[in-house]
């Protein structure tokens, strides 16, 4: 099998790994974009308005009603005013740090797990564009240096395979970049949201903690 044959085969397996992890790639955000829609508030009046209600609840001491309210809403505030509910019995600063290391640990961290593999996918593609156009080009060498005639038509698979898996690497990595980007800013908004909110619930739900 000469080398312009196995430069065929590993332009295809090129073409099929750039198709993987842009798959991949999109995937990821996708999910950390529909996680961060499910978690977070549109807006701060609306996190506000469900604040007011646990607020005026915690002035009449009905616990069992904010949790029957937070515990089917599976947004992040609800579901941590939920969990301070049920662990009420611990002391106030310890009730606190435990809600906000929950927060980190199983909403944060998975975010973030993500967002490091669409990182990986966006340094990745570039990188294999760039071998698939060391394939091409040696490819093309190895007709040229046959001592053949050769025509130009017979480099032309040869250059587009080069400049092809270059393109689709760079096309790959660029949307992904901007996507990146974006649901950085949604991950950052909703951190600031659930402060915001754990903060106020905390203010209103000290005199209900343990001591």
């Amino acid at each position: 099998m000469n080398l312009s044959a196995i430069s065929g085969i590993a332009g295809d397996a090129c073409y099929g790994a750039l198709a993987l992890v842009a798959l991949w790639g999109a995937y990821q955000l996708v999910i950390i974009w529909r996680r961060t829609t499910q978690l977070r508030f549109r807006n701060d009046r609306e996190q506000n308005q469900l604040l007011e209600q646990i607020e005026n609840l915690l002035a009449m001491g009905d616990l069992p009603a904010i949790f029957d309210q937070c515990r089917d809403d599976v947004r992040a505030v609800p579901q941590l005013v939920a969990q301070s509910i049920e662990q009420r019995h611990l002391s106030y600063q310890k009730l606190r740090h435990t809600v906000t290391d929950a927060f980190r640990r199983d909403v944060l961290s998975d975010l973030e797990y993500r967002m490091s593999w669409v990182v990986v996918v966006i340094k990745t593609a570039p990188m294999l564009g760039l071998f698939g156009t060391v394939l091409g080009m040696m490819a093309a060498f190895a007709k040229l240096s046959s001592g053949d005639k050769v025509e130009p038509t017979q480099l032309a698979d040869d250059i587009s395979l080069a400049l092809i898996t270059t393109a689709i690497g760079l096309a790959i990595a660029i949307p992904l970049t901007i996507g990146l980007a974006n649901v950085t800013i949604r991950i950052r908004k909703l951190e600031d949201l659930v402060s915001v909110g754990l903060t106020r619930f905390f203010d209103a739900f000290k005199p209900h903690a343990g001591k």
